[in-house]
């Protein structure tokens, strides 16, 4: 397969910051604080009134403006349909126009960051996987079409006014994330890819969802190590999404990684960003200065659908 690198990270947040007892005081969470607190959460962010889910994906593509040369696609990942458009609902339904529905925001980012060669394609079935899919998805294209040099990827989600901001125990943020998939070189290699899926629990509760993770979060990384012909030993990193602490310590006895080596630094004061917290952990750990040269990676993410992915990245 042609080599296929990523680089560029960048991401948005919600532009307001709450506490996890703010949260509750508002009626915006159905667990106690004390609980949400125990399993690693201590604020999230989110979208006053006004600020769209294209709002953060413009602000997180701006923070890359410059590295946007030669961008041939640019896939959008949504995890809310609703996030996937942002056309006029009433306009529709004075007119019965279906097109008012068809307004989407990749062609708008396309047509404001001037990438007038860049095909556009929309992800948003894929849930919290979103952005892992665009990379794998990237990789496809880079392999498939020859021409193609760069592919911008970006997730944007945010939840509707009077939402829940708690999914399966975890508290949500608003947020965007970006990056950069090149055939021509960048900061890692990308090694592997590989995703499950499993429709007979596409509407599955939150202690179905929870009772699937183990088995299916296993069966993902340990399929995606094969596919590097990699072991647990030679991932450097596991940088997850933002979930319950509990969670991963489990999960890390299962696949034999120590604790220490499984990384989300930013889970107590970002929340889980739906499928932005691969990007924004990294960036956390690319700031510390974390990652060596050969250092091995191991993005993870589960997500409604239900669906599971995972990306291997070697730093170059």
């Amino acid at each position: 397969m042609t080599a296929a690198f990523v680089d560029h990270f960048s991401y948005a947040l919600g532009n307001e910051t709450r506490s996890v007892e703010e949260t509750y005081r508002l009626d915006g969470i159905t667990s106690t604080p004390a609980a949400l607190i125990s399993a690693g959460f201590r604020q999230h962010h989110v979208c006053r009134p006004g600020t769209t889910a294209y709002d953060l994906a413009r602000a997180a593509v701006e923070l890359i403006r410059l590295h946007l040369d030669d961008v041939g696609a640019i896939i959008y990942a949504t995890c809310l349909p609703e996030n996937g458009t942002i056309g006029d609902v009433a306009t529709f339904a004075a007119t019965r126009d279906v097109k008012h529905l068809m307004d989407f925001p990749a062609s708008h980012l396309q047509s404001e960051f001037g990438l007038q060669h860049a095909a556009v394609i929309g992800l948003n079935q894929q849930a919290c996987t979103g952005m892992l899919g665009s990379l794998r998805i990237a990789r496809a294209l880079l392999t498939s079409e020859p021409d193609l040099q760069r592919v911008l990827c970006v997730t944007a989600d945010r939840f509707p006014d009077n939402a829940l901001y708690e999914q399966t125990y975890n508290l949500i943020s608003d947020g965007a994330a970006a990056c950069i998939v090149s055939r021509h070189g960048g900061r890692f290699r990308i090694l592997a890819t590989h995703a499950l899926t499993n429709g007979a629990l596409a509407t599955a509760s939150d202690d179905e969802t929870a009772g699937t993770f183990f088995s299916y979060a296993h069966r993902a990384i340990t399929s995606v190590l094969q596919r590097a012909c990699l072991s647990a030993e030679d991932i450097r990193w596991v940088v997850p999404q933002n979930m319950n602490v509990k969670a991963w310590q489990i999960l890390a006895r299962l696949l034999r990684i120590p604790e220490e080596r499984i990384c989300f630094p930013t889970m107590p004061d970002v929340g889980h960003v739906i499928s932005g917290d691969n990007v924004i952990n990294l960036c956390r750990l690319i700031d510390q200065d974390a990652i060596q040269s050969g250092d091995r990676l191991l993005l993870f993410m589960a997500g409604y659908g239900l669906n599971w992915q995972c990306v291997i990245l070697e730093q170059v």
